[in-house]
């Protein structure tokens, strides 16, 4: 596993799109909304960090999925790759990209509200409803028209 200001190793199924994630948070979010689960099929499980390397820029497609966001995906395999939260530029990458994150533990699950009920995760983290999770990005100065 990769230490304190390492890079991990990411990539989509057929390896035409590589990302190298530099300070990885080491915790992961899940998000159970509907279109995270309508893009992914079950919750998205997001990893950010400080910087990011992407190789392979020609496979990628983007989507803009709302006002706020755009998600991308491997033209070539169909892989996830990011969701990117167009206020800010951020991106969360699909945890499964990265082999060392299956280590990862849970930092905390967001519109638990709209999750499949055959979806349901164990453990002690925050578990925030899509209300919850809005309200703190307004209450961050963010706006959801």
């Amino acid at each position: 596993m990769a230490g304190a200001g390492d890079s991990i190793a990411g990539r989509c199924l057929c390896g035409g799109v590589t990302i190298a994630l530099d300070n990885p948070k080491r915790q992961v979010e899940l998000c159970h909304c509907d279109m995270c689960r309508r893009w992914g099929g079950a919750f998205y499980a997001a990893l950010s960090g400080t910087d990011f390397t992407i190789t392979g820029e020609g496979s990628i497609t983007q989507f803009r999925s709302s006002e706020w966001a755009e998600r991308a995906f491997c033209k070539v395999c169909g892989s996830n790759l990011w969701y990117r939260f167009l206020p800010t530029g951020n991106r969360s990458f699909l945890a499964g990209l990265f082999p060392d994150a299956v280590n990862f533990p849970i930092e905390r699950e967001i519109f638990v509200d709209e999750r499949a009920a055959w979806c349901e995760v164990s453990g002690g983290h925050p578990k925030l409803t899509g209300a919850q999770a809005i309200a703190e990005a307004e209450a961050a100065g963010f706006t959801f028209d």
